[in-house]
């Protein structure tokens, strides 16, 4: 029986490709996830998934990198970006971060279908478009143009995932990797995935100036302003 996990924040195109992959694939357990966190908190509940389908462009996810670090972490299974992009430089960007496949949402459902199919099978896969322009395979090991990582001179808070604030007070206080993950009761491995986004969020290269730009975002109150935005029913 695959077990699937669909990790994107568009309620209705996840609702809709679980149906989807539920009613072609009758054997499948299909788990969904909100966003990256969600997804990272299923990982770590749920034990292995078959395949992992990851928006390209949700809350928490910073491509490729996180598709990069969570391969890291969950070297045995096979993940998949889903992405209303088909270009070229997404697509081997995704393959070279370590993706078994990229598939484009603006896909007939059926070929979606077939593509889950060809990755569950061991395939690569890749959408019609891109093997009509011709890309080699020698070409998937290119990253292709990286995305820069974005410039932040002020950062706002609410960029923050719910995670991401949680992590982020624990970083003021000089806490390590495993020290947050003790507090937080989650994984190690998946603290250093938190983390690494943080730090590109935060627009600073290591642990040291994300103390520093972490004590300045508590103190200055960002976190009191935002919160009650963000805050979601239980």
């Amino acid at each position: 029986m695959p077990r699937l996990l669909i990790a994107d924040d568009h309620g209705l195109y996840r609702k809709g490709l679980r149906c989807a992959l539920e009613a072609a694939i009758p054997d499948a357990e299909v788990t969904e996830a909100d966003g990256f966190d969600g997804a990272l908190a299923r990982l770590e509940d749920s034990g292995a998934f078959d395949l992992v389908l990851l928006d390209l462009n949700m809350p928490g996810l910073v491509f490729p990198d996180s598709l990069r670090e969570v391969r890291a972490c969950y070297p045995r299974m096979r993940f998949a970006i889903l992405s209303a992009s088909d270009t070229r430089a997404d697509m081997l960007a995704s393959l070279a971060a370590g993706a078994n496949g990229f598939i484009s949402k603006l896909q007939m459902d059926e070929e979606i279908v077939a593509a889950v199919e060809d990755i569950l099978s061991g395939r690569i896969y890749v959408t019609p478009l891109m093997v009509k322009a011709t890309v080699s395979t020698q070409a998937w090991g290119e990253a292709g143009p990286a995305r820069p990582a974005e410039p932040v001179a002020d950062v706002d808070y609410g960029r923050l995932t719910p995670r991401q604030r949680d992590v982020l007070p624990l970083v003021a206080r000089g806490l390590s990797n495993k020290e947050i993950a003790r507090e937080l009761k989650i994984a190690e491995a998946t603290t250093k995935i938190h983390m690494a986004a943080l730090l590109r969020v935060l627009g600073v290269r290591n642990r040291t100036e994300a103390a520093v730009r972490a004590q300045m975002l508590l103190t200055r109150g960002d976190h009191a302003r935002s919160e009650p935005e963000f805050k979601r029913p239980s």
